[in-house]
């Protein structure tokens, strides 16, 4: 199993555990987040890109594929917004990757995973104009 974080800031050298910020989960511990290679392309995008995401499963309908993907072949769909399209393309991501033994499991649909640890990625990856 991978785990990764995204981020447009390519100097992260440690992952330090974080309260979330809402009101509502504020009784919520300190975590750092990863996500599976399954989820990872739902954050290949800037931070705040509102987006849409989607998967094809086994359960999926043929005739759901053909018509919510380009093409009969298609496993997984991003939808974002037309004025984020150039904001996409002068975007740079660093895919961060992690040792996931001290992550676990927080949401299997979402592919989320968590850590109370601080975290050193074991690799930057680069996505210019993702």
């Amino acid at each position: 199993m991978r785990l990764f974080h995204v981020s447009e800031d390519p100097n992260i050298t440690l992952f330090h555990p974080r309260k979330p910020t809402r009101a509502d989960r504020s009784d919520q511990p300190a975590l750092v987040w990863a996500l599976c290679e399954r989820t990872l392309p739902n954050f290949l995008t800037p931070r705040d890109c509102p987006r849409v995401t989607y998967h094809v499963s086994p359960h999926t309908l043929t005739s759901d594929i053909l018509k919510h993907c380009s093409h009969p072949d298609t496993e997984h769909v991003v939808v974002i917004e037309h004025d984020w399209v150039e904001r996409m393309h002068n975007t740079t991501l660093y895919v961060y990757e992690f040792d996931p033994e001290p992550f676990i499991l927080q949401d299997v649909q979402a592919g989320y995973y968590v850590s109370t640890k601080t975290i050193h990625p074991i690799a930057r990856h680069v996505m210019h104009h993702p």
